[in-house]
């Protein structure tokens, strides 16, 4: 599924899309980073409300193409720098994590898990 498609779904906004666009297949839920790195995540989606450098630095060795962060967190300027140094997608949703996931899923994305 592409970025905008995924946006548009989950009412989120592009904070940052890295090129080339990554086709999303499979999405995991978590605020738990220790979690995330149980997996490789190639071609996923990592939806958290942890808005920290952390959640990039996991996404980064774990192969995550998108952070979508919810509940309204804000992305800071140090976050939207690592996220272009490693060509991770960011989106913004004023949305639950169980919303996301659930929009998601029904539209076609895989869960890891």
């Amino acid at each position: 599924m592409e970025l905008s498609k995924v946006s548009r779904l989950i009412t989120g906004k592009i904070v940052y899309e890295s090129a080339p666009q990554p086709q999303l297949e499979y999405a995991f839920s978590s605020d738990l980073m220790s979690d995330v790195l149980r997996f490789n995540m190639e071609k996923t989606i990592l939806i958290t409300g942890l808005a920290t450098v952390q959640a990039l630095r996991t996404a980064e060795m774990s192969n995550i193409e998108c952070i979508i962060f919810a509940r309204d967190k804000k992305v800071t300027e140090n976050m939207v720098e690592l996220a272009v140094e490693n060509n991770i997608s960011l989106i913004t949703t004023p949305l639950t994590l169980f919303e996301v996931s659930g929009r998601l899923y029904g539209n076609g994305i895989k869960p890891i898990f």
